[in-house]
């Protein structure tokens, strides 16, 4: 399979879910292999407006980054795979009037359905644009804070993802980042299925390796804020975890 036709099967997968109640990696949902291995998030945006919840939340994350985030008034949040923008507008009201969210993807149905909740909850300091995180329309060193929830897992080019993350934040700037890695090898023949890599399996990299590619990106103060275990069928050889890792530049 070739990167884009990864990109493509990735974009069919999301836009179908803006019409959809089942999701991804959210509650009540298997991923991948769904006899073997399911990936759900029980512990969802408790205490966030629910005004923002019931709009934007379409169940699709692995975890909370914003909870982790370190936010402050003032700051430019850069959200990476934005979906419907529930982390942008929880990041847009942390930071304040000053303070700008931006929220970063490829999938045109969803940047629709953002924009359209910009609308209804009034959230003048969010800002929706299309793009990759490989390739991100984004100024160098503009941004104090990224988060990202579910969505490094999808993208085929992790090491340029993350160059891309160190370039565009400004110097002391942190990442937090929620997402699925893998702790054993994941087999080719997962690796190959389209259907599990938009559904957040066969992207996933081994634990180690994913945090060797953040230093080698040349971020440091790594911290893996919380973490969760799938469980998964003895006739799986590998297993899958949800982290949510924080990193400074």
């Amino acid at each position: 399979m070739t990167n884009e036709e990864l990109k493509h099967a990735v974009r069919e997968k999301y836009a179908s879910t803006v019409t959809e109640s089942s999701s991804c990696c959210g509650p009540n949902c298997g991923c991948g292999t769904s006899d073997t291995i399911s990936i759900s998030m029980n512990d969802r945006y408790r205490g966030v407006d629910d005004n923002i919840v019931a709009s934007a939340d379409l169940g699709l994350g692995c975890g909370t980054p914003t909870a982790f985030a370190d936010l402050e008034k003032g700051m430019t949040v850069l959200d990476l795979g934005s979906g419907a923008g529930i982390d942008v507008f929880i990041a847009a009201k942390e930071v304040g009037p000053t303070g700008k969210a931006i929220g970063l993807d490829m999938t045109d149905e969803m940047l629709a359905r953002a924009n359209a909740n910009k609308h209804k909850l009034g959230m003048s300091n969010a800002e929706f644009r299309i793009g990759e995180i490989e390739d991100m329309p984004v100024e160098s060193a503009s941004v104090d804070r990224i988060i990202s929830n579910c969505v490094i897992n999808l993208v085929p080019d992790k090491r340029k993802a993350f160059a891309e993350m160190y370039r565009v934040l400004k110097p002391g700037g942190k990442f937090t980042v929620s997402d699925i890695v893998s702790i054993g090898r994941i087999p080719d023949e997962v690796r190959q299925d389209m259907e599990l890599w938009a559904g957040c399996v066969a992207g996933a990299l081994d634990k180690q390796e994913y945090l060797q590619i953040v230093k080698e990106a040349g971020f440091k103060d790594l911290n893996i804020a919380a973490e969760k275990t799938f469980e998964a069928d003895t006739s799986v050889s590998f297993g899958l975890q949800s982290i949510t890792l924080r990193a400074e530049k």
